[in-house]
This record gives structure tokens, sequence and C-alpha cells, in this order.
């Protein structure tokens, strides 16, 4: 009799028991969230500076592994992998930056002369088919305004940029900063992940592999092919003698990124103002090398430095680089394509478990 009145009241003490857990899991998962949200809030302003960094571990990990076998010491191994790496990547950029300041000055007082000396006008009136086009231009847009405008904004942003090399260096050291303990700490760094995330070891494995892939894809790919457009183009307009040759190689390869443009928006008014200008030899070669030599590099090299590590379709790598850049500025060219790969792959772990719930590693 006792132990049937005993075995009923165990069930209330069962049900809340089970309801302090799922309190608690509730709780917990409610802190982790708050937890998450607080850390990247926090990161948010050294986003940029992780994600080169990140982004200079995975390209340069064959040569820290090398130091690594012939230094046989972690730390200095890793100062050395970051002197070269500064060595590499920041004296060119200071070079350029500093170079592109002075041409960007010295462009605008140019096409500002140009266009307040009526020269423009001339040029174009020269050709009787295409005189009429001179008294449009001037009806529709106020072309010295216009220019004036850029010119000013052209000076405010180098004046700004100069102004702003602090914070530039800043990043720059903290992004080098970042880099020692990546290339240093990288093997504990990846146990961590291994240890917090819910997927197994082969899929881990497949994840790092895709990231990495993504990010060769996207810098040698679309970096690296654009630098190379952009130094072509940039030649092109020194050896013809126009002006602030290195000015539009770089606009040229910023705008050789974005799929839908190209380094063409710079190069064919170029080629039609040396047209204009009686210079018929001079526009026959920039659009020969243009169209041919410019615009069909990347088919040379994509398939050379990229090959078929770049496993995203092209609408979604267009997607990914545009957006990323909208959401998270320049470092979103790299982050963007990080972030659609991972998703894309943490989907395909999802379908597969979901096909077969009693399966826990997805095969290579």
């Amino acid at each position: 009799m006792n132990e049937q009145e005993t075995q009923p009241k165990a069930t209330p003490v069962v049900n809340d028991l089970e309801s302090r857990a799922h309190i608690q899991l509730l709780v917990l998962i409610v802190a982790i969230s708050l937890g998450i949200y607080l850390c990247y809030r926090m990161i948010l302003p050294f986003l940029p500076a992780l994600v080169w960094a990140l982004t200079l571990a995975i390209l340069f990990t064959p040569f820290h592994r090398w130091l690594e076998s012939k230094l046989k010491r972690a730390n200095l191994a890793a100062a050395v992998s970051v002197l070269v790496v500064g060595l590499i990547v920041a004296v060119p950029a200071t070079f350029l930056g500093q170079r592109l300041i002075v041409e960007s000055a010295r462009g605008a007082d140019i096409v500002k002369t140009k266009v307040e000396t009526g020269e423009w006008r001339r040029a174009i009136e020269a050709q009787p088919r295409l005189a009429p086009l001179a008294g449009w231009i001037e009806q529709q847009v106020d072309l010295p305004g216009a220019v004036k405008s850029i010119a000013t904004w052209l000076t405010t942003t180098a004046g700004s940029i100069v102004k702003g090399s602090l914070i530039q260096v800043i990043g720059f050291c903290l992004t080098f900063y970042l880099l020692f303990y990546f290339q240093r700490d990288r093997h504990a760094a990846l146990r961590s992940l291994r240890f917090l995330s819910p997927l197994s070891e082969a899929e881990m494995d497949r994840l790092f592999g895709r990231v990495e892939d993504t990010v060769y894809a996207t810098v040698y790919g679309t970096l690296a092919v654009s630098a190379v457009q952009g130094l072509l183009g940039g030649l092109m307009f020194w050896w013809l003698g126009l002006s602030a040759p290195l000015l539009w190689g770089m606009v040229m390869a910023v705008l050789a990124v974005v799929p839908v443009f190209g380094a063409f928006i710079i190069w064919v008014p170029a080629a039609c103002f040396l047209a204009l200008e009686g210079s018929w030899g001079k526009a026959l070669i920039l659009t020969l090398w243009g169209g041919v030599i410019v615009g069909g590099i990347d088919n040379l090299l994509l398939p050379i430095l990229v090959g078929n590590r770049l496993k995203l379709h092209t609408i979604l790598a267009f997607l990914s680089v545009i957006g990323g850049l909208m959401v998270f500025g320049p470092s979103g060219l790299i982050l963007g394509p990080i972030v659609l790969t991972i998703t894309t792959v943490l989907l395909e772990f999802w379908r597969h478990r979901a096909v077969d719930p009693s399966i826990g590693e997805m095969p290579s």
C-alpha cells in the first residue's frame, strides 16, 4: 500500500526537474546568444584587421610551415613570417598610396584646365560629324561645374587620406599583430574550433578546406587578376603619354573586381579622347590592347591561378562580393564569399543528415 501511494508522488517531482532543466537550457541559450551578439559588437571595429590577417595567414601558411621546419621555434618563425609578409604588402602599398595621391591631384588639375580653356570643345568641333555633340553636352551638363566639383572632391579625398594615415597605420599594425598569433597559434585555434563545433571531424576538415579554397580563389582569382588588368592598362596609359597612368591603372583594377563593370569603362573613353585629338594610331593601339590583352587576360590567368577551387556559381560569387562590400566594407570582398561558402557547406551537411540521420559524418 505504501509503495502504491509513493509512486504517483514521484511523477510531479520528475516533471518539476524536467521543467527546471528546460528553463535552465533556455536561459543558457539566451545568455550564449547575448554573449555572441556582444562579442560581435566588440569585434566589429576590428573586423577589417581580423579578416585581412586571417586572409594573409591562409595565403602564407605554406611559407610559414617551411619557416617552422627550418627555425624550429614557433615565436621566431611567426615573427620572421610577419616581417616578410609586411615587406611584401606594406612597402608597395605605401608607395602606391603616395603616388596615387599625387597623381589624383595632378590629373584633376589637367582635366580642369582642359575644360576651363575649352580644349575639349575644340577637339570635338574639329570633327564635323561630332560638332553638334559639343553644343548638346553644354546644354545637358554643366561640364565646368561638374569637373570643378570632381577636382575639389579628389583634392579633399586626398587630404582626408593624408589626415587618416594614422588610423591606417594603426589598422596595418593591428593586422600584422593578429597575423603573428594566427601563424603561431593556428594549431591551438583549430583544435578549439573543432572542440566547440557540433560537426564531426570529417565535416570540419571539409569546411576548413572549402574556406581555404574560397580565400585562395577570391584573392588570386579576383584581386590578382584585377591587379594585373590595372597594371597592363596603366602601363599602356604611360606608354601612350596619357596623364595619371597610375591613378587610372588603379581605377581600372578596382572596376575589374566587379564582374558587371570592368577596365573598359576607363580605356574606352580614353581611346575616344585620343581619336578626337586626332591621334588615331594611339586610339587604335589602346583599343586593341584594352580589348584583347586587358579584357582577355582573365581567361588566361583564372584557370592557372584558381582552377576549380572556387565552387560557387558565377551569380552567387558576384552577389557575395557585392553584398559583402555593401555590408562589411572593403573587407567584405573576402568576408562575403567566406560567409556564403560556410553557409552553403552547412546546408549540405544539414541536407545529408536529414536524408540519413544515422550518418554522423559527411564524406569528403
